[in-house]
């Protein structure tokens, strides 16, 4: 199978006394896993400005400090796809909305980092198998 890309991806990962945001994605690849916002870099985009970018239009929320925490490479073989997803923690004032009901059935704050909900997004799931720990 031929894979397109890679494709630059983006995540948010914002924490808040000690819980992360995650939500469960419907519509594209991945339906129904766990995953923190985020989506496409467009071409010429600085990936944080992405990340704040799919931050609100994904949450309404409003990215305030953008530091970038690692990059994972994730394959997608069952849609034919390649991302290099771009990791970055993010700090946000507010409470979530579900603002894309297509892409998204809820936002919750997850509190037991060490047992996460399942099945995680792939970016997800390999961003924490690096030993990342907010």
């Amino acid at each position: 199978m031929t894979l397109h890309g890679p494709f630059v991806g983006a995540s948010a990962v914002v924490v808040r006394h000690g819980a992360v945001l995650l939500g469960r994605r419907l519509g594209a690849h991945g339906q129904g896993s766990w995953a923190f916002p985020g989506g496409k870099v467009s071409a010429g985009e600085d990936p944080a400005a992405s990340v704040a970018r799919e931050l609100l239009e994904e949450t309404g929320l409003r990215a305030g400090k953008v530091s970038p925490i690692a990059w994972t490479s994730d394959l997608f073989p069952d849609d034919g796809l390649h991302y290099i997803t771009l990791h970055h923690l993010v700090e946000a004032e507010g409470e979530p909305e579900v603002m894309e009901p297509d892409k998204a059935a809820e936002w919750v704050w997850w509190s037991d980092l060490e047992r996460l909900p399942q099945p995680m997004f792939g970016p997800a799931a390999a961003l924490w198998a690096t030993g990342w720990r907010p």
